[in-house]
């Protein structure tokens, strides 16, 4: 975070529940559209803490990892309902980051079937690879070894959760997705920003995703110019090193200087 605020060419979509943008913590500009859900929907809370870990105010009470970015808030979670999401609603979702000129989709969600073709999600993350968008999901908390279409899709990021330690949490899924291409980051009581305000610490994967989103951000802040393979490689290792179903630890330091090797030296 020493290293950049954001940069307001770096789109985030943010597939999500809805954001309480009202709230005073939040940096000004940094959610498009604005959305004012009711404080007290569960799908509000999660998605304001969620974004309030990309967007809130350095200077406040629970300062954000890359309040100069623009986070492109696209609600998917029924308003009363689960975090989960049927792939249509999905497929749209990602579809439309991408038209808005995200370059890193964060899926902090659950998946379901819903009567739907999962084919229609694996067209929409296709098509979000084409274009250099990388998108980074969360792992689940349901304690599993065990992936889905979403986790296992080759196009995306899957995270898991750590102790302060960096050990993996017991209700984090993990699978061979996630140790292939994936990493693992802190997920015990991150605290953010809270719809109705002030803040809340929440744990589990999708608080462990939106760091690592909010890492890669910061890393293309620096390096604008830089490809979403490089920043790919440096996030998660040489894919000949990996053959565990527990990923690596999330590594930003290394992943912002490798965007930063990509800067050219001034002219003399």
């Amino acid at each position: 975070m020493s290293s950049s605020a954001g940069d307001p060419s770096v789109i985030i979509g943010l597939l999500d529940g809805p954001v309480d943008a009202r709230h005073p913590g939040f940096a000004e500009g940094a959610l498009a559209p604005p959305q004012s859900p009711p404080p007290d929907s569960r799908s509000a809370r999660h998605g304001t803490a969620v974004a309030g870990v990309l967007a809130a105010m350095r200077n406040g009470d629970a300062p954000g990892i890359c309040p100069d970015c623009r986070v492109f808030v696209r609600p998917i979670f029924a308003q009363y309902g689960p975090a989960t999401s049927r792939p249509r609603d999905l497929a749209d979702g990602v579809e439309e980051c991408v038209a808005a000129g995200a370059r890193i989709i964060n899926i902090s969600a659950g998946f379901e079937h819903g009567g739907f073709p999962v084919e229609v999600l694996g067209h929409a993350l296709d098509l979000a690879a084409q274009r250099g968008v990388i998108v980074v999901v969360a792992a689940g908390n349901q304690g599993r070894v065990s992936g889905s279409s979403l986790v296992s899709h080759p196009h995306v990021v899957p995270v898991t959760s750590c102790d302060g330690a960096g050990r993996p949490l017991p209700n984090g899924n993990l699978c061979a997705s996630a140790g292939r291409r994936g990493v693992r980051a802190p997920g015990v009581a991150v605290e953010t920003l809270a719809p109705g305000g002030g803040v809340l610490r929440l744990s589990g994967t999708s608080l462990s995703t939106v760091l690592v989103t909010g890492a890669l951000a910061l890393a293309w802040s620096v390096a604008p110019a830089a490809p979403a393979a490089l920043l790919l490689r440096a996030l998660s290792g040489p894919p000949s090193a990996r053959r565990r179903i527990v990923p690596p630890l999330l590594n930003a330091v290394t992943l912002v200087r490798a965007a930063s090797s990509t800067v050219p030296e001034p002219w003399p």
